[in-house]
């Protein structure tokens, strides 16, 4: 079978086409043949080698974090033949190898099944980049938002702010802020629920907050950028807030005023997916799928590359920084 390996860390040209045994189902593992797999930031970052060793497994990699695909051979496993599933799991991409690669062996705990009338595209579209799960626990479980509340997500064009765009009114949101930078980038983003985007370029952040609430403030912040936005989004926090450090797009330093914890009595909250099971993950993306169902979330999908495009896909995502998700099709 293809698959797309790096043997050395270094720029996208290190991507390369490899030929491997096609694999087996044991008593742990399903095969499963990719239809879709997911290109995100973090497949950069670990191809560049700026991970610590214990975050990925020794080379060569096959990268890749998300996969939608059918059951290929189930094994002893119970899972139906042609079965179309979501893959999800810790690891894939760093740890072990990903799913840029035609089929895969994985434990049948990782997968969900993805309902009738969802598309492959949209179940893909879920699953890249891990916005929508990430928005759903980060909301849920770490910020415990409540009904009414209002939620921060800089960075619009991002896989975690486009889905808590989606799915903070889903759990009582009553406004959600995000930011983009340049009239061309703000006209790009569809209307989504009740969602305000403030253009950086001609206002900070601070004062589009104060504009939007009325000098109240947010409840919540999704910090998926970090750096020199991380200060003012921490400012923006009305009393009791909290502030979720979810990643560091623009920076892995952050300077605060500390009297924006104290005086609001707020709090600084860290996410990372291994605080959770695998069963509260595959448990999250039923409940996921259930609403792409029902049509109350919408992925929104840029590209889809061959797998010998791969370092395109790759290129697309952090230099052009689409909107919409960016996937591979190892079927073509």
């Amino acid at each position: 079978m293809r698959a797309v390996r790096f043997h050395e860390f270094g720029e996208r040209d290190a991507l390369r086409i490899d030929r491997l045994p096609q694999p087996r189902p044991d008593a742990e593992s399903v095969v499963i043949r990719i239809a879709r797999a997911s290109v995100s930031p973090l497949d950069d970052k670990v191809r560049t080698g700026v991970l610590p060793p214990s975050m990925h497994k020794p080379l060569p990699l096959v990268p890749g974090a998300g996969a939608v695909g059918r059951v290929a051979d189930p094994g002893t496993s119970g899972h139906a033949p042609g079965a179309r599933v979501l893959l999800c799991g810790w690891g894939y991409g760093t740890t072990r190898d990903g799913t840029w690669r035609e089929l895969a062996a994985v434990p049948p705990s990782h997968l969900v099944p993805i309902p009738d009338g969802v598309s492959d595209d949209d179940a893909a579209g879920l699953v890249a980049g891990a916005g929508y799960l990430t928005a759903w626990l980060a909301l849920t479980r770490t910020a415990r938002m409540r009904p009414g509340q209002v939620v921060l997500a800089p960075g619009v064009y991002g896989a975690v702010a486009y889905a808590a765009a989606q799915v903070a009114p889903l759990l009582g949101a009553s406004q959600v802020i995000s930011t983009a930078r340049g009239a061309d980038r703000l006209a790009a983003v569809p209307p989504v629920g009740n969602l305000a985007v403030i253009d950086l370029e001609h206002e900070t952040l601070s004062a589009g907050v104060a504009r939007l609430t009325d000098g109240a403030g947010v409840d919540v912040v999704l910090d998926g950028l970090g750096g020199d936005l991380t200060g003012p989004a921490l400012g923006t926090l009305r009393r009791g807030g909290v502030l979720v450090s979810i990643g560091y797009t623009a920076g892995t330093k952050a300077a605060i005023d500390v009297t924006d914890l104290i005086w609001k009595t707020a709090r600084l909250e860290g996410f990372l997916f291994t605080a959770f099971t695998q069963q509260e993950l595959a448990d999250t993306y039923r409940t996921l799928l259930e609403h792409l169902a029902a049509r109350t979330i919408k992925p929104a999908i840029d590209r889809i590359y061959p797998l010998e495009q791969a370092a395109e896909a790759q290129r697309r995502v952090i230099d052009d920084r689409p909107l919409g998700r960016v996937l591979l099709d190892p079927r073509i």
